[in-house]
């Protein structure tokens, strides 16, 4: 996660459906995990080709200032949706937030540790004592504990440096050892095109059950809306679009954002497409009862809550 690009001034909603929006469309409001990327690319062509126009949509994307900020807003009810990551949910639904996961858009971890290729740090071990930045508190470094500790590591045994935005250039400037955070997909693309070539341990090859890194999450007060119905729709639309027609969709989503046309993304946006949700309103119960099963055996979160507590499919 340096995630994913950074360009995008925070607070502004993506263009809307070629200039236009019918008069009857419902306004739906749809804050981001982080700066507009390749994650994101379902929603942006969703846009574009007008899926959720025909759903009766008007939704707005918004890029967040601070990434912890979307799950708190959408519990809150000062937005409609949060793109979020599925074990944030687990902790937040834990600390009491009214929060309810209702679709997925990205369904494999790209969460990693990543290092720098020459680096000393050949294993997670040997992050003992080390510096290691992060950007969203509260479950990265709460998967770094579960990680320290398969290899007898205490959390205060290492460094922790809150680098927000700045995942890839801490690492490479020197500020720290390693990062969590990195998405696989982003990170080492770009430390490849700076030749400051990066290595990753992946956390499910780590004792990390897998999980969903990118969810649709509300207010669980919202889940009778009908207007989450045709937004799953549209973004399955959308997914299939840009698996069928990857150079088109390409073109669809850098429209509006010139400023992603380069080197960097469309590697993401090639190593993304494999990773979206082919059925973004399905959930996977073993999958979610398995991570929560883990997280309060780590001591992360206090009990592994019945799924249905933060967690649902829509029936359609």
């Amino acid at each position: 996660m340096s995630k994913r690009v950074r360009f995008i001034v925070p607070f502004i909603a993506l263009a809307l459906l070629n200039g236009t929006v019918e008069a009857t469309s419902q306004k739906l409001t749809v804050m981001l995990d982080w700066f507009v990327n390749p994650d994101h690319a379902p929603l942006v062509v969703a846009v574009e080709k007008g899926f959720f126009a025909a759903q009766g949509l008007d939704v707005e994307l918004i890029a967040p200032a601070d990434p912890n900020d979307p799950p708190k807003l959408a519990a809150a009810g000062k937005i409609d949706i949060a793109i979020s990551y599925q074990p944030q949910l687990h902790l937040y639904v834990n600390q009491g937030l009214p929060l309810k996961r209702f679709g997925t858009l990205i369904a494999t971890p790209l969460n990693s540790v990543v290092v720098l290729k020459d680096s000393p740090i050949k294993s997670i071990a040997d992050l003992k004592g080390r510096k290691i930045g992060y950007s969203v508190g509260g479950f990265e470094d709460a998967l770094l504990k579960a990680l320290l500790a398969r290899h007898g590591i205490k959390l205060d045994e290492v460094t922790l440096v809150n680098v927000n935005f700045s995942l890839s250039p801490s690492l490479i400037s020197g500020q720290v050892d390693a990062v969590i955070g990195a998405f696989r997909n982003f990170e080492l693309n770009q430390m490849d095109l700076v030749n400051k070539p990066g290595r990753a341990f992946y956390l499910e090859e780590e004792g990390i059950p897998a999980y969903d890194e990118l969810i649709m999450v509300t207010n669980r007060d919202k889940l009778n809306d009908p207007r989450l119905r045709g937004f799953l729709r549209a973004v399955e639309q959308a997914t299939q679009f840009i698996l069928n027609h990857p150079q088109e969709a390409w073109g669809l989503f850098i429209k509006n954002h010139k400023e992603l046309d380069d080197e960097l993304n469309r590697r993401a946006w090639r190593d993304t497409l494999p990773r979206f949700a082919l059925r973004p309103a399905a959930l996977d119960t073993g999958r979610y009862r398995r991570f929560a099963r883990f997280l309060a055996e780590q001591g992360i979160i206090k009990e592994a809550r019945p799924v249905s507590d933060y967690a649902v499919e829509l029936a359609d």
